[in-house]
């Protein structure tokens, strides 16, 4: 456990995908989707405990079962409400941290999650500074990210995106976000608004206009235009590509991944012409009849 408490990996995962329905326990080289998502997180060294975090809908019933039967740790909440079923899921498992990954990441890596929480963790411990720019900001993190939405820009291929904040900010933020994408989306409430100070290095500091200090890990190269996560069958596809190509095991990094695009650059082509969601795009279905508000 770190200095600064418990940290929990909450693990969003629903069946009702609007592209792919089902897809978190669709296959990916012999397991579903969602197992190769959380024993890859369990790599992480700062995780204390993975948690699947998915509704009291009927059809994710599978989820919670599947969970069961593997032995994860789970927590069922609101449908659309996400913000309030990661908050609650964080509360029963007394987390300190929280980290954000979603279910349809059967790429994510250990080490890059391993950097976002230690950096978070660190800054509790020493405060972080940067250059000129950044030398205001001595409290310490909120929120670190490896990715934010437009107009930020994002440097690590989509998939590998990986959220924490303390217990506190996400706190705040369920007991003031109102917006319906803020509800959805978890953590936008956290950072926009946002002016981010020019990065040093590969980070990039700011305190929101609500006051939460975030920090925004950047790759050089830029490699934000690959797309890894899975919401068409397209993509689905293409994860199951990877994977044939490691024989079907999880143990590689996104390093080793982006070794084999460069090897291979035709893999690119499978999901080229999918439209990646934004952090402001709602579920069309949250306000229809028999749905949770």
């Amino acid at each position: 456990m770190s200095k600064v408490g418990r940290i929990i990996a909450i693990v969003q995962a629903r069946m009702g995908s609007s592209r792919l329905p089902g897809k978190v326990l669709l296959d990916v080289a012999g397991e579903p989707m969602i197992v190769r998502v959380v024993e890859r997180i369990r790599r992480a060294q700062t995780i204390d405990s993975v948690t699947v975090a998915t509704t009291t809908e009927a059809s994710d019933g599978a989820i919670a079962d599947l969970c069961a039967a593997r032995g994860y740790l789970c927590y069922r909440g609101s449908l659309h409400d996400v913000l309030d079923r990661c908050y609650q899921a964080a509360l029963k498992f007394q987390a300190d941290v929280v980290v954000r990954i979603t279910a349809d990441c059967p790429l994510i890596d250990s080490a890059l999650i391993d950097e976002v929480v230690n950096l978070l963790v660190t800054s509790h411990q020493s405060p972080v500074t940067g250059t000129d720019h950044c030398s205001l900001l001595t409290d310490h993190l909120d929120f670190v990210a490896n990715r934010l939405p437009p107009p930020w820009q994002r440097t690590y291929p989509i998939g590998l995106d990986t959220e924490a904040c303390t217990f506190v900010a996400l706190e705040r933020a369920w007991k003031e976000a109102t917006e319906p994408y803020h509800r959805e989306h978890v953590m936008p409430y956290l950072y926009e608004g946002t002016h981010l100070a020019p990065r040093t290095s590969h980070l990039a500091l700011g305190t929101s206009p609500r006051g939460f200090h975030i920090a925004l890990l950047h790759h050089d190269p830029d490699y934000g235009s690959l797309r890894w996560t899975v919401d068409t069958a397209e993509d689905l596809e293409l994860v199951r590509q990877v994977y044939a190509r490691f024989g079907n095991r999880d143990d590689f990094s996104w390093r080793d991944v982006l070794a084999l695009f460069e090897r291979e650059p035709e893999l690119a082509q499978i999901n080229v012409a999918v439209r990646h969601k934004t952090a402001f795009d709602v579920d069309a279905r949250r306000n229809l009849p028999d749905q949770e508000p």
